[in-house]
């Protein structure tokens, strides 16, 4: 699978969390030689606000990140910076 494959596939999974804002970035360019990157697998940001991290920590959004993206944590992403906007 490609990067911008990839790309697609986060902004569709982290629908379920219903943004008001999504950017995902591919950060992968920026990690070109990092044992990381041999593995295939891409380097990207994700930038999201939404209603569902209403009172919640940074730490428990990021959870939900994570567990929206679900399998793609292992299979697909090598590293992901998660950016909670206002």
């Amino acid at each position: 699978m490609d990067n911008q494959q990839r790309m697609q596939d986060i902004h569709q999974r982290l629908q379920s969390l219903s943004p008001t804002t999504l950017e995902v970035i591919d950060d992968s360019h920026l990690h070109a030689g990092h044992a990381g990157a041999k593995s295939g697998k891409g380097h990207f940001t994700v930038v999201i606000a939404s209603p569902a991290f209403s009172g919640k920590r940074p730490l428990q959004c990021h959870q939900m990140v994570y567990a929206a993206l679900g399998e793609m944590m292992t299979t697909d992403i090598h590293a992901l910076s998660i950016k909670i906007a206002d």
